[in-house]
């Protein structure tokens, strides 16, 4: 039996519908159907993927959309395509509803876009349409004349849509309208959930879309509920078609089902033509190009060295030619070229593609090929016909401006960008669901804190491995509704966005290939998928915004400001001294790719010294090619035996130590020892990096037989070709390496020899994160930078640096809108610097003087330059307000009714600290350490930044993070985070330590710890044997003990004295005065004492009751 459900709504109609693509396939084909169509509402997002998957499933796939030309009264048409044509038609339409829709408009007018209707099948659809509506309430008049409308309008490919759910009483009508206008009937049911029971899921899905919650009641009975669109079984609905005797409609459905015949035409790459000059072929053109690249990059070479150049260019070309891709090597020329002339910093180059010579002499690419011994075919191979893949790094707030130099050269109907799909994750899901059953946030957070953090963990991992959340699902039978329903949701498509690199080029009007809709900044979007695009023979080019690049390009800029002083940062040497051992420290935050802990503890181990270590570092610190770390370390450091496959190897392995790291190592084994071609070398390559086993086999008998011929034994060589299969598929683009690895150096770079202008940077970048932020900062003073709180006179939105200083920005302020401070910025510009505070308050807007964020203002330090201190400031702003309403913007009343202002003393330190804390995230003015400068004094304790290993440590610090575990045996024990003014520093606390005080540790206060230093993991952290709360310490040593020895012989009596002291150790100082001798002294720190009844009845036996006097400092 044949069959088609024509109208299936999936999840691609966002929040709309419970149905996957794949799913739906399956369903109908074990229901029974022979056909399927696609009918999203105005979209088109999944056609592509439907179209492959119903082929696979031996379905036919019916490619359409439902289209909403009103939506005020939910006036729709299914449209299905009959061939190419129509195909090419219903793309338009989606296009032409999408752009409507970005314009604010949501009507489409048939008659005006009445050419794109034809080789299009159009079905009034069975429910809740607005001709169907219009009958059921009655409006028999308004319904007929839209039906007449439409029909004249679209002839002979209308039907009208009815459904085993259609009413008697509703079909009669139907059937009258349809022989009175000539129009068949058609069965189409309406499928928006796969079984009956999905219609809560859809409920749910419907709330998310709309902001809206369920009541009690809707939740009370949701497994209850029982659907009508869902896909029912072909059977049941010929079954019920016959015995209402409503035939006709289902075989007019099998009818339309013989008379569509479309299928998509997939096609290889066609890449748009470069607007060259016309009198000289593309070829020249690039050569030319090329040849000029040679006179400025290579004219320093000596002869040799140039013959190998032009001879390496000259193959190059001729591959290029060979394969009809110098368009495309212009096009991105063209690109670069704009990019470079107005000051666009582009990355050295980003995969295989810096492995071209000519895309080195375009200036594409930054990275010299032949210098670092990268291979061209790894690139672009004549033997594996594929298309080239260069992609552009560009500094992330300016990536919009090359999107919009496209756009302008090619045109706006041959530009787009790509869409893409943000999904239901696992905490996702759980969120939206619980806001729409009414769960407050403190329950949804409960529910995420259960979710174990591992990237991409699904919910049904999570109860496998969380008893938290399985005992949280059992708890009532609304946590388990929440929870089924949250995996329903699970992987389906929430929101589309842009993809962060993608950009579509193409010779013809993208309207007539794909579907598009309105993206950001008046440029197209597809709504196909990046895969899909390309399927479809479209040219994509990866244009990715890299943060990285603004933050160096942002340096540079700051440089020139600040040194008058322009750097060409790619001519720097790479061989720099200074910024090797920045790699060694592995001081390496802000630096591209070698910010995280593991790559940095890699950096100590291997102590790079070269630029050829870092790349290494680099391409090893992956999954799979971590295992080689420790044994590349070991060989370099030899403490592991340097060992080769073979000694006509070493010139490929000794930068490496003898370890296969780079893909291009695996080409040239390959190339050297078993005769390949560097082309057929990049197919084994591919072979062994996708685990192809019959090539790889295959490729095997023709290396040895290769390497035989060239003299190696057949034993030798099987053991080579085992080797490099082992090592092949963890082996890393060495181009990538080198390119990534150079921005990471200059970088490194600029922080070392700049890192005034580094810092305000890398601060700009994370503006609006206050945890990097201070981070960055707290480093910024490891590197002797003064930092300055922001000033009302000098601050910008943004941090600004100087040679030695940086002064934060006004932006980093919490509570400051952005309008309020460019408010600041302009009027300071227009008309001066502020003079005093009065002097602000009366200048800026009237709507922008609130006490919030004034007092931010103050607490920040932004007018610490006035005459008033904060106290006083903060003390008088209430009145000085309500003065500034008054006067009503009247600087001479403002003047004139001025308040007489009240004197107060500063802040405590502890107050200003705290003002700053809340509205900057960070201490500026001082440390909360520095509080306690005088136990630091008196105890002589180590600033973080001076620790050194295997020592005896006491530190006073601020805890900023602890992190509690269980040992083996159950007993808890913890690790902190705690910093002062100078860095920060790890601590341990084993179970005897953490089970005194552990417990009552709190983030943010501020400890004197004792312990020894060591080294872990190239890492100095502390052995915690003491840990003492800094405020009790400063209250306990408020107290002296004054002992006075009155005896002319004393020495016994101080022996028994010192014997008593050391039993009762503690903070308290004892100051001893031999009366005789006139002298008075502090003991040592050794002999302090805690203070107890019990030890001042031993003093006072010893030494009478008026020679020991316990005192408090203020006394």
């Amino acid at each position: 039996m044949s069959g088609a459900a024509l109208q299936v709504i999936s999840s691609y109609s966002l929040l709309q519908s419970s149905i996957r693509i794949k799913d739906v396939v399956i369903n109908a084909k074990s229901k029974g159907y022979t056909a399927l169509a696609l009918t999203d509402i105005n979209v088109m997002y999944g056609a592509l993927s439907f179209y492959d998957t119903c082929r696979t499933e031996g379905i036919k796939p019916l490619i359409g959309m439902t289209l909403e030309t009103s939506t005020t009264e939910n006036e729709t048409l299914i449209l299905i395509a009959k061939n190419e044509n129509g195909y090419r038609n219903l793309i338009q339409i989606s296009t032409q509803k999408q752009l409507l829709l970005a314009q604010g408009n949501s009507e489409f007018k048939i008659k005006e876009n009445l050419d794109l209707f034809e080789d299009i099948i159009t079905i009034i659809p069975s429910e809740n349409s607005f001709f169907i509506n219009k009958l059921l309430n009655g409006q028999s008049e308004i319904a007929g004349n839209y039906l007449k409308q439409v029909a004249e309008v679209l002839q002979s490919s209308l039907y009208i849509g009815v459904s085993i759910l259609t009413k008697d009483a509703l079909y009669d009508k139907l059937l009258q309208y349809a022989n009175q206008l000539n129009i068949d009937l058609i069965n189409a049911e309406t499928v928006r959930y796969l079984e009956k029971k999905d219609l809560f899921v859809c409920e749910v899905m419907n709330a998310i879309k709309h902001g809206k919650s369920l009541d009690n009641s809707e939740l009370r009975y949701a497994n209850e509920k029982i659907g009508t669109a869902w896909l029912k079984p072909l059977n049941e609905i010929k079954q019920k078609s016959v015995e209402k005797n409503r035939l006709k409609p289902f075989e007019n459905m099998l009818d339309l089902i013989e008379l569509i015949n479309f299928d998509f035409k997939l096609r290889r790459v066609t890449l748009p033509r470069y607007n060259k000059p016309q009198e000289i072929s593309t070829n020249s053109y690039l050569e030319n190009l090329c040849e000029r690249g040679m006179q400025e990059k290579v004219h320093l070479q000596k002869d040799e060295k140039k013959n190998k150049y032009l001879e390496r260019m000259n193959n190059e070309l001729s591959v290029i030619k060979k394969m009809g891709f110098a368009d495309y090597f212009l096009i991105v020329w063209d690109v670069t070229n704009y990019a470079h002339r107005h000051g666009i910093l582009v990355g050295p180059g980003r995969g295989s593609a810096a492995g071209s010579l000519v895309s080195y002499l375009l200036g594409i690419t930054d990275v010299d090929p032949i210098k670092y011994n990268l291979l061209f075919e790894r690139f672009l191979n004549e033997e594996r016909a594929q298309m080239p893949d260069i992609d552009l790094d560009i500094p992330d707030n300016r990536r919009q401006e090359i999107i919009e130099y496209v756009n302008r050269k090619y045109g706006e109907n041959h530009v787009a960008q790509i869409i893409t799909f943000g999904t239901f994750g696992a905490k996702q899901a759980l969120r939206d669901v619980a806001r729409v059953m009414g769960v407050s946030q403190v329950e949804s957070n409960n529910w995420s804190r259960v979710i174990p953090s591992q990237l991409g963990i699904t919910l049904a991992d999570a109860k496998k491995k969380s008893v938290q959340l399985r005992d949280l699902i059992s708890k009532s039978e609304r946590n388990h509704l929440l929870f089924e329903t949250a995996i329903r949701l699970e992987g389906l498509p929430r929101h589309y966005s842009i993809h962060a690199a993608g950009v579509i080029l193409s010779d013809i009007d993208l309207k007539e290939v794909v579907p598009l809709q309105m993206g950001n900044d008046d440029v197209l979007l597809t709504q196909y998928t990046k895969d899909d695009v390309e399927r479809m023979g479209l040219l994509k080019i990866d244009f990715l915004g890299l943060r990285n690049l603004t933050i160096l390009n942002n340096t540079l800029t700051a440089i020139k400001r600040n040194f008058n002083r322009s750097i060409d940062i790619n001519k720097i040497s790479l061989n720099d001294e200074a910024t090797l051992k920045l790699f060694q420290k592995a001081d390496t935050s802000g630096v591209f790719q070698f910010e995280s802990p593991g790559i940095r503890n890699v950096l100590r181990n291997l102590y790079p010294t070269s630029f050829e270590d870092i790349a290494a570092v680099n391409a090893l610190f992956r999954p799979g090619p971590m295992e080689n770390i420790v044994h590349f370390i070991a060989r370099k450091h030899g403490k592991e035996k340097i060992v080769y496959p073979d000694n006509s190897l070493i010139p490929i392995l000794k930068n490496t130590y003898g370890i296969l790291v780079y893909q291009e190592q695996v080409m040239q084994v390959a190339s050297i020892m078993g005769g390949f071609t560097l082309g057929q070398a990049d197919i084994l390559r591919r072979a062994m990096s996708k685990k192809k086993a019959d090539v790889i086999e295959k490729l095997k008998s023709k290396f040895v037989n290769g390497a035989t011929k060239l003299g190696y034994s057949q034993e030798n060589a099987e053991r080579v070709y085992d080797y490099i299969e082992r090592f092949a598929n963890y082996g890393f683009n060495r181009s990538h390496a080198i390119a990534y690895s150079k921005i990471a150096f200059q970088l490194a770079f600029l922080k070392v020899h700049y890192a005034a202008s580094f810092f305000a940077a890398i601060l700009n970048s994370v503006i609006g994160d206050r945890v990097k932020t201070r981070d960055f900062i707290i480093e910024a003073k490891q590197h002797q930078l003064q930092i300055e709180t922001p000033d009302i006179n000098r601050s910008s939105y943004y941090t600004l640096s100087g040679k030695k200083n940086l002064i934060i920005g006004l932006g980093n302020i919490k509570t400051l809108r952005r309008d309020f401070i460019k408010e600041i910025i302009e009027e300071r510009k227009n008309t001066g610097r502020y003079k005093s505070f009065d002097d602000f308050i009366g200048r800026i807007n009237h709507k922008y003087s609130k006490e919030e964020p004034l007092k931010a203002l103050i607490y920040s330090g932004a007018f610490d330059s006035f005459s008033e201190n904060r106290a006083t400031l903060l003390g008088n702003l209430s009145k000085k307000l309500s003065n500034v309403e008054l006067s009503g913007g009247s600087s001479e009343l403002l003047s004139l009714l001025a308040p007489k202002q009240e004197k107060y003393d500063e802040l405590s330190l502890e107050q200003i600290l705290a003002g700053e804390q809340k509205y900057l995230g960070i201490f500026l003015s001082a440390h909360p350490v520095e509080q306690f400068a005088e136990i630091a004094q008196m105890l002589k304790t180590q600033v973080i930044i001076n620790v050194q290993e295997n020592m005896n440590q006491q530190i006073l610090c601020l805890i900023k993070k602890i992190k509690i575990i269980r040992t083996k045996n159950g007993q808890q024990m913890s690790f902190l985070t705690v910093e002062d003014q100078t860095g920060e520093i790890e601590l341990t606390l084993f179970p005897k330590v953490f089970e005194k005080i552990g417990n009552n540790l709190k983030i943010n206060q501020v400890y004197l710890i004792t312990g020894k230093s060591e080294k872990r993991n190239q890492k100095i952290q502390i052995i915690v044997s003491e840990i003492v709360s800094a405020e009790s310490l400063k209250t306990e040593m408020k107290r002296r003990l004054f002992l006075r020895l009155t005896e002319d012989d004393s020495s016994n009596i101080k022996k028994q004295l010192l014997k008593i002291l050391k039993v009762h150790t503690g903070r308290v100082p004892v100051v001893l005065y031999e009366e005789k001798k006139a002298l008075k002294w502090v003991l040592d720190e050794k002999y302090w004492i805690n203070s107890s009844s019990e030890l001042e009845e031993q003093l006072i036996k010893l030494l009478g009751r008026n020679n020991v006097v316990f005192q408090n400092e203020s006394k």
